[in-house]
């Protein structure tokens, strides 16, 4: 079994409500704050994946809603 590392991201809104999202380290541990400052947040529309996708097939399906040249959802 080949072993990922994995960063979980959890977003509470001011509803209650509270969103969990798990996927490749975005930061890496030894950046300092300069270096990992937000400048977009998105969120696909892939609303059902199959029970037995792994983590690299939803991350190659997500990374396919967004396209390169422009860099917004499409």
């Amino acid at each position: 079994m080949k072993m990922l590392p994995l960063q979980m991201v959890i977003i509470d809104l001011e509803n209650g409500q509270r969103g969990v999202f798990i996927g490749r380290p975005l930061v890496p541990m030894e950046s300092g704050d300069d270096d990992c400052q937000v400048e977009n947040v998105w969120f696909t529309d892939i609303h059902e994946m199959p029970d037995n996708a792994t983590l690299e097939q939803i991350a190659k399906m997500t990374m396919s809603e967004i396209s390169p040249v422009s860099g917004t959802l499409q």
